[in-house]
């Protein structure tokens, strides 16, 4: 596929006949960057990012008229959705707990897109979602095209993320300092963390676990590394949101790993000003001169390094329970 070749085009993608339209439009205003070159990106580095979302559940965030202009998240599977693509219908809750039937009181049935091929990204790409974000959980009974039947079964969480955020005063390179810091504190229980620029302040690190302990126990164990981590180094660490305690320091959310959280899917790019992607990084760049990732960056880096994160999803160790 070359979505240059005009503002609108038919294309066929695995099989899949797709209207590709305002190919022309500029998405991000400050480079100049259309809606083609960003589908030329997805296309070119769809491997690793389907790699990442296989299984999960789909978070879309649109900006129908570009970065500079409002968005929106969108979980449902929109009007018009192709008829092959796969949906899930994953119950949702208001408290944190695995296992809710779909009868409970509380629970919100919401019918997720899952996107398996090259075709379910050039087609949320032509709908102008940017950002895709995805849980550290799989649907583990295959959801089905287009489908309107039970709610999924869904998997234990196959990895953790610790999402290092800046606070006023801080930037990346504090975050990559203490990026290592928290590294060494999961090296110490047998985990194999990565760490990944968000594409936007911070970074995150991921690392994969068993897939036999739920959701509570993974947020218990990174709320703990966190809060072990605040108490020990207060100048430079909080754990909780609080904004009038994160001056000069960098948030550990371990938010992230509860059951109805998402996080920016590795490989996606950001709606920020300038066009950037949520991108793994080897452990030797993580000094002061990092920065984050242009599009261009990251292909050049696949080809010479391939993904970074192939391995990430596990199996990985059980975690600690106190």
């Amino acid at each position: 596929m070359s979505p240059h070749q005009a503002t609108e085009q038919v294309v066929e993608v695995g099989g899949h006949r797709l209207r590709l339209t305002s190919l022309e439009k500029v998405l991000y205003p400050a480079t100049g960057t259309t809606k083609a070159e960003v589908l030329d990106y997805v296309v070119r580095a769809a491997e690793p990012l389907l790699r990442q979302l296989a299984g999960r559940p789909v978070t879309r965030v649109r900006w129908p008229h570009g970065v500079a202009d409002t968005s929106f998240f969108e979980k449902n599977a929109p009007p018009g959705t192709p008829s092959w693509v796969r949906t899930a219908a994953v119950p949702l809750r208001s408290g944190e707990r695995d296992g809710a039937d779909d009868g409970d009181e509380g629970v919100e049935t919401v019918r997720y897109p899952l996107l398996d091929d090259v075709a379910g990204l050039a087609w949320v790409t032509n709908l102008s979602a940017i950002e895709l974000h995805t849980p550290q959980w799989r649907v583990c009974d295959g959801g089905a095209p287009g489908g309107r039947g039970r709610p999924a079964r869904t998997a234990h969480p196959d990895r953790l993320v610790v999402d290092l955020d800046p606070g006023p005063g801080t930037g990346l390179a504090e975050c990559a300092a203490l990026a290592h810091v928290v590294a060494d504190r999961l090296l110490e229980d047998g985990l194999d963390p990565r760490p990944v620029t968000s594409g936007s302040k911070g970074l995150q690190l991921y690392a994969a676990v068993s897939g036999e302990q739920d959701a509570d126990v993974v947020r218990a164990y990174v709320r703990r590394l966190a809060e072990d981590l605040a108490r020990d180094r207060p100048r430079e660490v909080v754990a909780t949101m609080t904004k009038a305690r994160r001056t000069g320091r960098v948030l550990l959310d371990w938010s992230q790993n509860t059951w109805s959280k998402t996080t920016v899917t590795p490989y996606s790019l950001r709606g920020r000003e300038q066009p950037r992607v949520a991108a793994p990084r080897l452990w030797d760049e993580l000094d002061d001169d990092l920065q984050q990732l242009s599009p261009q960056e990251v292909l050049d880096r696949l080809d010479a390094d391939g993904d970074l994160l192939d391995d990430v999803t596990g199996p990985g160790p059980r975690l600690p329970e106190p």
